[in-house]
């Protein structure tokens, strides 16, 4: 009896993981056969390369939104990285017990806030910040990085620390018998043997960041431009899709669905990269 309930609990098991992976290739499906078409007629290099996005008028190039997302993420990740590094630092090896009981939970509710209240946020205090000290409308790749910097702290946060806290006690005792002090046991020893975990960390808030859409609609200006300063506005690949899906029709709607190809394939490549190097230092 109890074998026959067995099997048939793993079979249920089995279906519902077998649906998360299903449901993965439905979307990978419908977005390809919606945008491989306007790839194909208008080139993929023409695509990707041009900076002229015009639909109105048949011209369909994200170049401008692709640079504008890889600016705006880089800023989030210069931001962000060496403050999500150092609060994972002092979590792991520096905060009382008391204050791990505080910081952990405030960090986790920080990944729990949805993304539009991020935006208002940026929209009320981080804009105004920048335009009342920094020229320009406020709107600008500045606002944006500094929303996604705060937007993929948890994750790097979280995952950092659990891979200095996973490291085996000898590599810190080793190091203090040695003479090395805290500071230098931490640079020195910890940080080096946690780095791949530091990577995946880092490259999964970037993959996190790119993705978001709705702060950075909020903040950015959206204009499809190539800036010449942080405080220039752009538009990203995910906040094209998000104003203009609503009203396109046709190839717009078709040149959108490519855009979200184009977005699927960077983020699966982020995301691949991280599995490849915690599986690697798994392995190890």
């Amino acid at each position: 009896m109890k074998s026959v309930k067995g099997d048939f609990s793993g079979k249920v098991f089995f279906v519902l993981a077998l649906s998360s992976i299903l449901a993965l290739v439905v979307i990978t499906v419908f977005i390809l056969m919606k945008g491989l078409p306007l790839i194909a007629e208008v080139g993929l290099f023409k695509f990707i390369f041009s900076t002229t996005w015009a639909p109105g008028q048949g011209e369909y190039g994200i170049g401008a939104m692709i640079l504008g997302s890889v600016i705006v993420t880089l800023g989030a990740a210069v931001i962000g990285v060496p403050i999500g590094i150092c609060c994972s630092i002092f979590m792991a090896e520096m905060a009382p017990e008391r204050m791990r009981k505080i910081f952990r939970p405030a960090i986790q509710l920080l990944a729990g806030i949805p993304s539009v209240v991020y935006g208002f946020w940026g929209l009320v205090f981080v804009v105004p910040f920048i335009r009342e000290h920094l020229g320009g409308s406020g709107y600008s790749i500045l606002a944006g990085s500094v929303v996604l910097a705060i937007m993929i702290l948890p994750t790097i946060i979280s995952i950092s620390e659990v891979s200095i806290i996973a490291l085996p006690r000898t590599y810190k005792e080793g190091a203090l018998a040695l003479g090395m002090t805290h500071w230098q046991t931490i640079y020195s020893v910890q940080l080096p043997a946690a780095k791949s975990g530091i990577v995946a960390a880092v490259i999964l808030g970037i993959g996190r960041a790119i993705g978001e859409t709705m702060a950075v609609i909020m903040v950015l200006g959206n204009a499809v431009i190539i800036p010449k300063s942080i405080i220039d506005p752009v538009r990203t690949l995910t906040t094209n899709i998000g104003i203009e899906m609503g009203y396109a029709t046709g190839k717009h709607q078709e040149a959108l669905f490519a855009t979200g190809i184009v977005l699927f394939v960077v983020i699966m490549a982020l995301n691949i990269t991280a599995q490849y190097i915690t599986r690697k230092k798994v392995k190890k």
